[in-house]
């Protein structure tokens, strides 16, 4: 059985009052653990309910108690509003439900292979247990040729972050990918002295927060190029046309969780003709976000579909796949590269936007994916589906950021196309604790002190993004050598993150 429903994951979905808390928390505990309802089963149980209180009220169920109450408060004029995150949940189960009905679904069960395939692991002692388990998971299904996992690796769902598996050439893994398809590192490099950080840090703070946006629900309505949204994608499934308004209002805004936009030092250690940047120190913006709410609504709908379509034992039902040969698949595959592409420009217009403020153009701008399935040839000549979550391609001379945390050092690297790592390399520092625990483990001061005695300003965030919740970067660097070449650091200075908002879920 799980572990216990707490509050936190309940104000996820809605803006429950304190005084419900015990109330919520004991129905759907309830439900948990005497009813044996799985999480996700209660959550959407909780978010019909507040949804339609007066249906659930006045009909026999398992909540009627509860939405009397809530249907009482409504009346009074004190509604308990679903966040973004519960809104989500709807949707995503009413596009579920709508498909069931509309295309009778051909299911295949599969088992998994008695032998597991041998996959490299970097820097293993720093890895928790549950990932390895989920690993050893992954690359026990029919459909995997190879797989890897990094030394910033933690449990997931379905597929570990940071771990690389390379399917079947026509099998594609919506989990595997996960929830914020082309979750992204973009870094413009300016040719400006550090030492503006100490002359400028207001203006700097101001242009940082009055040209980004933040939050499950963030959009701005100021566009400096909006081109992506002319690609002729955006028309090719009714899922995709259904969400091109809000991914048009997203653009240019970050998400919530580990998502950030921040200034700070980046210092290039040697001439490298691939870099292309001379040898010193320089102002650099930094970003981190994904593909948005049209990400998240494509990858939540295909897996969702891919465990329906595919049946698989329960320990590895989210690695449920999809066949590029079919309909489903390529629909899939036309959403995740669409998210990617959406990603990149999202990222360059809070680029562009800030560079114009600033009036300055970027002597180099760095990206790349992770959360992302590419087609690539194997070491062995063998064509495969490469699904990194949460790990960087790492290719030979090809450039990737590997970012730390709030208070760390994140690297810019140069990949050495390593097979064992199927060209990979990690995508940050890694967590070393749950968000839940970072809540309940860590208080503000002691984040406050560490910021203080980094030199560093923050901009919104919260405890679960603590630097205590994360792996030493440097450790983790140094699991990679094989993989990467470190060519620069970057040292953060004014960090930009989601205001903390904990009845909001988070999108990393």
């Amino acid at each position: 059985m799980d572990t216990p429903i707490t509050i936190d994951e309940i104000i996820f979905l809605a803006n429950v009052p304190e005084n419900l808390h015990a109330s919520f928390l004991r129905v759907a505990n309830g439900l948990h653990e005497r009813a044996k309802y799985p999480k996700d089963k209660v959550f959407l149980m909780l978010a019909k309910m507040l949804n339609d209180p007066k249906k659930y009220a006045f009909s026999k169920n398992k909540v009627t108690n509860l939405a009397k109450t809530v249907y009482d408060l409504k009346k009074s004029g004190a509604t308990i509003s679903l966040t973004e995150d519960g809104k989500e949940l709807l949707l995503n189960e009413e596009t579920a439900l709508t498909l069931v009905e509309k295309e009778p679904q051909s299911k295949n069960t599969f088992n998994l292979r008695e032998e597991k395939l041998h996959y490299a692991i970097f820097g293993k002692e720093h890895i928790e247990e549950g990932a390895l388990l989920q690993m050893e998971t992954a690359v026990s299904l029919p459909v995997s040729v190879a797989g890897a996992l990094m030394p910033d690796a933690h449990q997931g769902y379905g597929l570990p972050i940071g771990g690389v598996l390379a399917t079947e050439a026509d099998k594609v893994i919506p989990y595997a990918v996960g929830v914020d398809i082309a979750c992204r590192m973009c870094m413009s490099v300016f040719d400006i002295s550090p030492d503006y950080l100490k002359r400028e840090p207001h203006l700097l703070k101001k242009i940082l927060t009055e040209n980004t946006k933040f939050g499950m629900g963030g959009e701005t309505s100021r566009k400096y190029d909006e081109s992506v949204m002319d690609k002729p994608e955006w028309e090719a499934t009714k899922l995709i046309r259904g969400l091109k308004d809000k991914a048009y209002r997203q653009l240019g805004t970050s998400g919530t969780g580990n998502h950030f936009v921040e200034w700070g030092i980046v210092e290039v250690f040697e001439n490298d003709e691939l870099l292309n940047l001379p040898k010193g120190e320089y102002l650099s913006l930094l970003s981190h976000s994904g593909s948005r709410g049209f990400g998240g609504n494509v990858a939540n709908y295909y897996s969702k579909l891919a465990m329906q379509k595919t049946v698989l034992p329960k320990q590895a039902a989210h690695l449920a796949w999809l066949d590029l040969n079919t309909g489903e698949g390529q629909e899939y595959w036309i959403g995740m590269n669409l998210a990617g592409d959406y990603a990149s420009a999202n990222h360059h217009e809070i680029h562009n936007k800030i560079a114009r403020e600033l009036r300055e153009k970027p002597l180099r701008i760095i990206e790349n994916h992770h959360n992302f399935a590419w087609k690539e040839t194997l070491a062995d000549g063998s064509e495969a589906i490469v699904h990194r979550k949460g790990a960087t391609p790492a290719g030979v001379d090809e450039l990737g950021i590997i970012p730390g945390s709030m208070s760390q050092p994140g690297y810019v690297i140069r990949g050495k196309g390593n097979a064992e790592s199927l060209s990979s390399a990690s995508h940050g520092a890694g967590r070393v604790m749950s968000r839940t625990k970072a809540f309940t483990n860590t208080t503000r001061s002691q984040m406050n002190k560490i910021l203080q005695d980094a030199g560093i300003q923050l901009i919104g965030g919260d405890l679960d993004e603590s630097p205590m919740v994360y792996k030493n970067i440097d450790d983790v660097i140094a699991a990679q050598s094989e993989l990467v070449t470190v060519l620069a650091k970057f040292s953060p200075k004014i960090v930009r993150m989601a205001d903390a908002n904990r009845k909001e879920g988070r999108e990393d």
